[in-house]
């Protein structure tokens, strides 16, 4: 059974009087505020799902500020489970019951079913929140972009190669229980020598071991095309060996799918000496999802760009996640127009990064209404075209400079540096639940 919110106060809800409790409790009468967006959340954890029976599960408050504490603090769901249970202030902050107890799995569970949309609806009302408190005032904004890194090691064909035997012949050994006519050989042995003899080998024995690599996920190849002609052709009364049969021969249709464009990547790159431009590149069997952003004079990342725009008051105000590797100068539009949105207004001043420069970047903004605009390089503008002297344009573009600090913070504080959540999906919810976090924090010490 679930809840929305829990109306009647708890007794034990005491916060400690120390500084994180402090903290905490204006972080909780801010979350009181506005939840008018646990609506959205209760829908998204009681989806499909019959809420009026059973025992009783986290409402959606409780739900809401326990994901809050996992970002705030950056604890995995280990940590979480534990301090959930020893710390007064967390269990008082989260409005446990006295006899809840909710262990990690459950946490990871409710907190992932929040979408990416709700988390998005949680920071706009926020950011209303805060305007109608004057914490943020929405006349003066800077937008810039960072790389976040998904969970993958850094790729390159031999371990991806590796990476497709090795999932494939997982797949393999268990439809081979569920099929004993499957016959096949476990080659991840063989390739992770292969692998070993790429990464210390010089040119031509390179070349040479990588066929011998390639050799292998042929091999492999065609002991899935076997499975999956088995597969195809199961056949068993009992309904749960059905459904699992399927759900095999879906897994094997995917990572099959990918291992082709592995090798295909690898002939081109390795053996054709062909350049293979980037959105044709595999670059994760397991976050497939992930861009290669390469930067000018820095370290190419396998993730995806964001781009956060925050006020005066160092709220986040938006954030911005597309696919690839966009030129920042081409999103200029519509980063205004999303501020607009958000803050119901079009913001009077507008710092941004060099990299967002161009004529056509100036013309759309102020198209857009925004009466200055200071790009940190002025890419052979004038400044007077951007803003009204010289004088602004040195206060916006000093302006700008402290949005560095705050993706810092998000970096090292609010474990924005690396996702760890799977998935598309689950990246975007990842990102909106740091940024929420975040503000939370900057809302209750301001």
């Amino acid at each position: 059974m679930r809840k929305v919110f829990e109306t009647q106060p708890q007794f034990f809800h005491l916060m400690p009087s120390n500084k994180l409790g402090k903290m905490l409790e204006k972080i909780s009468d801010i979350l009181f505020e506005n939840k008018q967006v646990l609506k959205s959340i209760f829908n998204d954890i009681a989806a499909d799902k019959n809420y009026t029976v059973g025992r009783n599960g986290l409402n959606a408050d409780q739900v809401l500020r326990c994901a809050v504490l996992k970002m705030l603090m950056n604890f995995t769901y280990e940590r979480l489970e534990f301090h959930l249970s020893d710390s007064q202030a967390m269990r008082a902050f989260a409005k446990l019951d006295y006899n809840q107890k909710p262990g990690k799995s459950s946490l990871q569970a409710n907190i992932k079913s929040i979408s990416e949309d709700t988390w998005e609806k949680i920071n706009k009302a926020l950011v209303k929140y805060s305007l109608d408190t004057k914490i943020e005032t929405g006349n003066m904004t800077r937008t810039d972009a960072t790389a976040v890194d998904t969970n993958i090691h850094k790729p390159c064909d031999s371990t991806l190669l590796q990476d497709g035997i090795r999932v494939i012949t997982r797949i393999l050994q268990k439809t081979k229980e569920l099929c004993p006519g499957v016959k096949f050989s476990d080659h991840n042995r063989a390739a992770k020598k292969r692998v070993l003899n790429i990464m210390h080998a010089k040119d031509k024995k390179r070349e040479k071991a990588y066929k011998k690599l390639l050799g292998l996920a042929r091999n492999v190849v065609q002991y899935a095309d076997q499975a999956h002609a088995e597969l195809k052709a199961y056949n068993d009364p009992d309904f749960e060996k059905k459904l699992l049969a399927e759900n095999l021969k879906e897994q094997l249709e995917y990572n099959l799918d990918m291992l082709h464009q592995v090798m295909d990547q690898t002939v081109r790159r390795v053996i054709n000496k062909e350049k293979v431009p980037s959105e044709e590149k595999l670059i994760s069997f397991f976050e497939p999802h992930s861009d290669i952003i390469k930067k000018a004079r820095r370290e190419t990342q396998f993730g995806h760009k964001v781009y956060l725009t925050t006020g005066k008051s160092g709220l986040i105000l938006d954030c911005m996640m597309p696919r690839g590797n966009p030129n920042d100068s081409s999103l200029v539009e519509e980063i205004v127009e999303r501020q607009k949105k958000t803050l119901d207004k079009t913001p009077r001043k507008i710092a941004m990064d060099g990299g967002f420069a161009s004529q056509n970047s100036l013309d759309k903004a102020k198209e857009a209404g925004v009466k200055d605009v200071c790009f940190a390089k002025k890419r052979n503008l004038n400044i007077l075209d951007m803003v009204k002297s010289s004088y602004v344009y040195k206060k916006l573009r000093n302006f700008r400079a402290g949005i560095e600090a705050i993706i810092s913070t998000m970096k090292r504080a609010f474990g924005l540096d690396r996702c760890t959540w799977q998935g598309w999906e689950g990246f975007k919810q990842y990102v909106w639940s740091s940024v929420v976090a975040f503000n939370l924090q900057i809302m209750a010490t301001a």
